[in-house]
């Protein structure tokens, strides 16, 4: 696909430049026309067409329906009960896109992408010396087949299933989608109808899921799941500290989506969004309240988020604790506390402790008696050693 855009982009440009080189008029022509297409009813079709020329060529669409005396027509944007888009840009050559919403039976027939770039081409009066170039694609739109979808639950298993009326094109295959993920998929299956299994119940997997059938076009069919909103908390319990802004915060991921979000404290209190200290920002499937300031005395507690949607309402338990600014400080006072009495015990103990007794000489020399003795002892060794 990358490579093919490269190279038409690379043909437009050589087109273009040779236009600019010839400095004179070159007659509108195509470098990508539309294509005809097959849709059901209801669905929408988008056709797009581009054309060179200088100067730059001005396009138009018209349509003639497929009844033998029906006449070409020319649409323009927000025609057909503003079912009709049409976007065009024209910088360096002319590029134009037609979109039609909400297709009927009587959408279909011939589309036709014309482009000319001669001055009096909407002249009333005179005849534009060339003619509109023309292109043309073809929109068939066929009855949308009915496609019934339901689901049960039993031993602990969802079975959703779909089941297709007869089709105007063959069936060769269907998947089951949630969202953007694919599911399961069988290729080469004809069959109409088609279920696909889950383990567990409503409340695990509630979603809209698709069943899509390989036909030309493809029929898409819905099998949604509703249940009550399942509201979790995203921490069961939130700490804050005197002074600052503590935030709570619910969510639910159930299908249908939640229609009402409401917060009270734990005496029922409704809390009431940008009052006293509170604020609340709902969207979608989350919930969150900021609470200003916190104050110990009048925050700490139980706080409850309630969600509502078609099926009923549903709710989630929060528990705010609020401690002391100087809480942060009490494991290093205990630290400082303990290095203090350590300190203390050890002076205590030092002070108590007794002294070795020593001798005093009044001479000025003292020694041990220990030290005396045993320079006695080595003195009677020497005298032994010289007899």
């Amino acid at each position: 696909m990358a490579a093919g855009a490269d190279v038409r982009c690379a043909v437009l440009a050589l087109l273009v430049l040779g236009l600019l080189a010839t400095g004179g008029d070159a007659t509108a022509g195509f470098i990508k026309s539309p294509l005809s297409q097959r849709r059901l009813t209801q669905d929408s079709v988008e056709l797009h067409c581009e054309a060179v020329g200088n100067p730059i060529p001005e396009i138009q669409w018209w349509f003639e329906g497929n009844e033998p005396n029906e006449t070409s027509a020319q649409l323009w944007d927000g025609a057909w009960q503003d079912r009709v888009k049409i976007n065009a840009t024209y910088n360096l050559h002319s590029t134009s896109t037609i979109y039609i919403a909400n297709l009927s039976s009587d959408d279909s027939g011939t589309y036709e992408c014309r482009a000319s770039n001669d001055p009096d081409r909407n002249h009333l009066s005179k005849s534009p010396k060339v003619k509109w170039i023309r292109s043309q694609a073809n929109v068939l739109v066929i009855e949308r087949p009915v496609i019934i979808g339901q689901y049960s639950s039993s031993a602990g298993k969802l079975i959703l299933s779909c089941n297709i009326s007869v089709s105007d094109t063959p069936i060769k295959g269907h998947k089951w989608m949630l969202g953007d993920k694919t599911l399961k998929v069988e290729e080469g299956s004809s069959a109409s109808y088609i279920t696909y299994t889950i383990e567990g119940n409503e409340e695990e997997h509630s979603g809209v899921y698709e069943c899509i059938y390989e036909t030309n076009p493809v029929a898409k069919g819905n099998v949604s799941v509703e249940v009550q909103p399942q509201v979790v908390a995203y921490k069961k319990s939130e700490h804050g500290n005197e002074g600052d802004t503590g935030v709570l915060t619910c969510k639910s991921l159930s299908y249908p989506p939640v229609k009402t979000w409401t917060w009270y404290k734990s005496d029922q209190t409704p809390v009431v969004n940008g009052s006293d200290r509170y604020i609340i920002k709902s969207t979608g499937n989350k919930t969150e309240l900021r609470i200003h300031k916190l104050s110990i005395e009048q925050d700490t507690g139980d706080y409850y988020c309630n969600a509502t949607n078609s099926w009923g309402p549903g709710s989630a338990t929060v528990n705010l604790r609020v401690r002391s600014r100087l809480a942060a400080l009490w494991p290093f006072l205990g630290i400082v506390a303990e290095v203090l009495v350590l300190v203390t015990i050890i002076f205590i103990y030092e002070k108590r402790r007794k002294p070795d007794e020593v001798l005093d000489d009044d001479d000025g020399g003292s020694a041990p008696l220990k030290s005396n003795a045993t320079n006695h002892k080595d003195k009677n060794v020497r005298q032994r050693n010289a007899n």
